[in-house]
Protein backbone atom coordinates (compact mmCIF):
# COMPACT_ATOMS: atom_id res chain seq x y z
CA UNK A 1 0.00 0.00 0.00
CA UNK A 2 0.74 3.06 -0.57
CA UNK A 3 2.34 5.29 2.39
CA UNK A 4 -0.79 7.96 2.21
CA UNK A 5 -2.98 4.81 3.09
CA UNK A 6 -0.60 3.20 5.60
CA UNK A 7 -0.46 6.91 7.57
CA UNK A 8 -4.16 6.71 7.44
CA UNK A 9 -4.23 3.16 8.50
CA UNK A 10 -1.64 4.30 11.36
CA UNK A 11 -3.41 7.22 12.37
CA UNK A 12 -0.39 9.43 11.50
CA UNK A 13 0.63 11.65 8.62
CA UNK A 14 2.80 10.95 5.80
CA UNK A 15 5.63 12.98 7.07
CA UNK A 16 5.86 11.24 10.36
CA UNK A 17 6.21 7.94 8.47
CA UNK A 18 9.06 9.49 5.97
CA UNK A 19 10.51 10.56 9.30
CA UNK A 20 10.53 7.03 10.95
CA UNK A 21 11.81 5.64 8.44
CA UNK A 22 14.95 7.62 8.22
CA UNK A 23 15.60 7.01 11.70
CA UNK A 24 15.22 3.15 10.68
CA UNK A 25 12.62 2.41 12.80
CA UNK A 26 11.46 0.63 9.49
CA UNK A 27 11.77 -2.79 8.33
CA UNK A 28 14.63 -1.96 5.27
CA UNK A 29 13.36 -2.10 1.63
CA UNK A 30 13.88 -5.36 -0.11
CA UNK A 31 12.73 -5.10 -3.52
CA UNK A 32 13.81 -2.09 -4.47
CA UNK A 33 13.16 -1.45 -8.05
CA UNK A 34 16.23 -0.62 -10.35
CA UNK A 35 16.27 1.90 -12.84
CA UNK A 36 15.45 5.80 -13.23
CA UNK A 37 13.56 7.76 -10.43
CA UNK A 38 12.65 7.81 -6.86
CA UNK A 39 11.47 4.17 -5.46
CA UNK A 40 8.36 4.64 -3.52
CA UNK A 41 8.01 2.32 -0.79
CA UNK A 42 4.69 -0.11 -0.63
CA UNK A 43 4.03 -0.68 2.59
CA UNK A 44 3.71 -4.13 4.08
CA UNK A 45 1.68 -5.36 7.17
CA UNK A 46 4.88 -6.45 8.15
CA UNK A 47 6.15 -2.36 8.07
CA UNK A 48 2.60 -1.23 9.93
CA UNK A 49 3.57 -4.09 12.65
CA UNK A 50 6.73 -2.52 13.36
CA UNK A 51 5.30 1.03 13.20
CA UNK A 52 2.50 -0.07 15.70
CA UNK A 53 5.26 -2.16 17.95
CA UNK A 54 7.26 1.61 18.16
CA UNK A 55 4.64 3.44 18.90
CA UNK A 56 3.77 1.48 22.01
CA UNK A 57 7.42 1.45 23.20
CA UNK A 58 7.36 5.04 23.02
CA UNK A 59 4.51 5.38 24.45
CA UNK A 60 4.56 3.00 27.30
CA UNK A 61 8.66 4.41 27.89
CA UNK A 62 7.26 8.29 27.15
CA UNK A 63 10.28 8.15 24.49
CA UNK A 64 10.42 10.06 21.75
CA UNK A 65 10.84 7.87 18.04
CA UNK A 66 14.60 9.68 18.01
CA UNK A 67 15.16 7.71 21.41
CA UNK A 68 13.75 4.73 20.13
CA UNK A 69 16.24 4.42 17.42
CA UNK A 70 18.89 5.84 19.22
CA UNK A 71 18.43 2.64 21.69
CA UNK A 72 18.59 0.12 18.31
CA UNK A 73 21.51 1.69 17.63
CA UNK A 74 23.19 0.97 21.04
CA UNK A 75 21.99 -2.70 20.88
CA UNK A 76 23.16 -3.32 17.00
CA UNK A 77 26.41 -0.99 16.83
CA UNK A 78 29.89 -2.71 19.37
CA UNK A 79 31.27 1.28 19.60
CA UNK A 80 28.17 2.72 20.93
CA UNK A 81 27.67 0.64 23.42
CA UNK A 82 30.70 0.80 24.60
CA UNK A 83 30.79 4.65 25.07
CA UNK A 84 27.02 4.35 26.58
CA UNK A 85 28.40 1.40 28.93
CA UNK A 86 31.09 3.95 29.66
CA UNK A 87 29.13 6.92 30.48
CA UNK A 88 26.35 4.64 32.68
CA UNK A 89 29.74 3.33 34.95
CA UNK A 90 31.40 6.90 35.05
CA UNK A 91 27.41 8.59 36.30
CA UNK A 92 27.13 5.52 38.76
CA UNK A 93 24.17 4.13 37.09
CA UNK A 94 26.16 0.81 36.09
CA UNK A 95 29.08 -0.91 38.33
CA UNK A 96 32.31 -0.31 37.31
CA UNK A 97 33.55 -3.66 37.91
CA UNK A 98 32.39 -6.64 35.65
CA UNK A 99 31.41 -8.25 39.00
CA UNK A 100 31.57 -10.25 42.41
CA UNK A 101 33.16 -12.67 40.93
CA UNK A 102 36.00 -11.06 39.83
CA UNK A 103 36.26 -9.49 43.32
CA UNK A 104 36.41 -12.52 44.40
CA UNK A 105 39.02 -13.92 42.03
CA UNK A 106 41.13 -10.87 43.51
CA UNK A 107 41.08 -11.20 47.22
CA UNK A 108 41.92 -14.87 46.55
CA UNK A 109 45.15 -13.42 44.91
CA UNK A 110 45.89 -11.17 47.80
CA UNK A 111 45.54 -13.90 50.54
CA UNK A 112 47.72 -16.59 48.67
CA UNK A 113 50.56 -13.70 48.33
CA UNK A 114 50.17 -12.83 51.78
CA UNK A 115 48.14 -9.35 51.74
CA UNK A 116 45.23 -8.86 53.21
CA UNK A 117 42.59 -7.45 50.74
CA UNK A 118 40.82 -3.87 51.43
CA UNK A 119 37.77 -3.90 52.66
CA UNK A 120 35.27 -1.05 51.25
CA UNK A 121 33.56 1.35 53.59
CA UNK A 122 30.19 1.18 53.43
CA UNK A 123 29.59 4.55 53.66
CA UNK A 124 31.73 5.43 50.72
CA UNK A 125 29.12 4.95 47.34
CA UNK A 126 32.00 4.71 44.86
CA UNK A 127 34.22 2.15 47.09
CA UNK A 128 31.47 -0.11 46.01
CA UNK A 129 31.50 -0.20 42.73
Amino acid sequence: MRISEAAKRLGMSPRMLRYREDLGLLPPLRDRPAGRGPAHRQFTEEDLAAITTAVRIEQRYDITPAALAFGLRVLTEPTVRAAVTDLGRRTGHMPATPGRALDFEKERALRALGQQPRRPDPRDRRSRY
